[in-house]
């Protein structure tokens, strides 16, 4: 029986220890990626900003996806990102847990998808815990907001700016705050 990767652990949600004798590999691929996104990062050209993309999420951006960098991700290829999504200037995606965004999304700047937590006791604290950030569609993402792992944004949601968002968002709804609460339907 072939052993499952780290990767594929991640994405299994599996908390990952410190100890684990795959961590090496996280370490590794995260500079690979950031060979590639420094190369985005001083790309001007939209179709190379989206061909670099690519290759860090391992899938095809599609044509309709525009994204302004700079764009920082830890390690990209647990990153799904659909049609006609716009990413603004300076967000970070940290994705090992998985980031799935929908078709239509729109990222304001300095948005921080944060798919990657720690334990809370003291002497595991520095092992990874994956949980995945779901981003339904036609949703909007607020200028500064953060999405903490394992949240699910509702289809045609919006959160606001500067939001901590640690909760599941329902569909066509707004919500705001530290922590984000829901402040209204649409």
């Amino acid at each position: 029986m072939k052993a499952i990767d780290i990767f594929e652990r991640l994405r299994n949600g599996e908390t990952i220890a410190t100890n684990d004798v795959e961590a090496y590999k996280l370490r590794e691929a995260s500079f690979e990626t950031k060979k590639i996104l420094n190369q985005m990062n001083n790309a001007t050209n939209s179709d190379e900003i989206r061909n670099l993309l690519s290759q860090i999420t391992n899938t095809e951006i599609d044509e309709s996806t525009t994204v302004f960098t700079p764009l920082y991700i830890n390690y990209g290829k647990h990153t799904k990102i659909g049609k006609n999504v716009f990413i603004n200037f300076d967000c970070t995606f940290l994705d090992l847990g998985g980031i799935t965004i929908e078709d239509n999304v729109l990222i304001a700047p300095k948005v921080s998808l944060l798919s990657e937590g720690h334990p809370i006791e003291p002497k595991n604290r520095h092992a990874l815990v994956p949980k995945p950030i779901y981003i339904k569609k036609n949703a909007w993402i607020g200028a500064g907001a953060t999405i903490l792992q394992g949240v699910i944004i509702g289809e045609n949601s919006i959160v606001a700016a500067g939001s901590v968002v640690s909760k599941d968002v329902p569909d066509n709804t707004i919500v705001g705050g530290i922590p984000a609460k829901i402040l209204k339907s649409i």
